[in-house]
């Protein structure tokens, strides 16, 4: 369901920059509070179009608490004008905000589920306000498997957020990089190597995906082979989105728009052009 903050979608909140911390050489992340204006509530997997005044606006999905109501988080990887923009702001400074937009991950179909994530670089941001809302209420579902793979450890996100998790004795969190150090004493390779060392009953499980396109046709591959359904396969997608109502068609994904359909998808319904890499 698309939820707006504002009577008019296009035109953005004033938001405060209130914290910023970098949290690996081309990624950081701001906590925002609005300009007097309520803050807007958000689902895990939405997101919001923020604006650095005077350069543009980019899609940027929500990676904080729902619960907490604090201002609103943002985890950015600096890869465009926009990013490098919103890069040099600092504590104190202003950027617009329009949303939240798009359609977020299906929380009540995980209750009674066993739940494995599968993240791949920044797409553990996405993911983490669902990581919150499964420790909180961590009674109402199965077997929980965090599985999250990046570039090198230097680029690892939530480093003291990950060694709290990975303590706690009711979930399985599992970290793995492409390439390290000999220094680096944990997993070395694709995220979806990590698959065979977590359980979980795949006719009962609910799978959560985000990451690089690439990492997630291999990840449901992966889920498949190991009997997790298509239908029960989610993914979030990325595209070019502009307008984030779904009239620009910037983001059009053959029949879907992923900013107005999106960009949490179940799988099967998007399986055939997903596995079409022209598009």
């Amino acid at each position: 369901m698309l939820q707006v903050a504002s009577p008019d979608p296009m035109v953005p909140q004033v938001m405060r920059i209130v914290t910023r911390r970098k949290d690996a050489p081309d990624v950081f992340t701001l906590r925002l509070e609005p300009e007097g204006d309520d803050l807007p509530a958000f689902a895990p997997g939405q997101f919001n179009m923020l604006t650095a005044f005077g350069v543009g606006e980019s899609a940027i999905s929500v990676s904080g608490d729902p619960a907490k109501g604090d201002g609103i988080v943002h985890t950015i990887r600096t890869v465009g004008a926009v990013s490098r923009a919103l890069a040099g702001l600092r504590k104190g400074d202003t950027l617009g905000l329009r949303g939240p937009f798009g359609v977020g991950w299906p929380m009540e179909a995980l209750e009674g589920k066993d739940v494995v994530l599968l993240a791949g670089g920044i797409g553990l941001a996405p993911l983490r306000p669902v990581i919150y809302r499964l420790l909180a209420e961590r009674d109402r579902f199965g077997e929980v498997a965090i599985l999250y793979g990046t570039r090198s450890p230097g680029d690892i996100l939530y480093l003291r957020e990950l060694e709290s998790w990975r303590r706690r004795l009711d979930i399985d969190l599992l970290v793995t990089v492409d390439h390290a150090a000999d220094d680096w004493h944990g997993h070395v390779g694709v995220v979806t190597t990590l698959l065979p060392r977590v359980a979980f009953d795949p006719e009962n499980t609910v799978a959560l995906l985000c990451g690089p396109e690439i990492m997630m046709r291999f990840g449901v591959q992966a889920l498949g082979n190991a009997g997790v359904p298509d239908e029960a396969i989610y993914v979030s997608m990325e595209r070019n989105m502009k307008c984030a109502i779904g009239l620009c068609g910037h983001c059009q994904f053959s029949p879907v728009f992923i900013c107005k359909d999106g960009p949490v998808f179940r799988y099967d319904r998007i399986r055939y052009h997903l596995a079409l890499k022209e598009l």
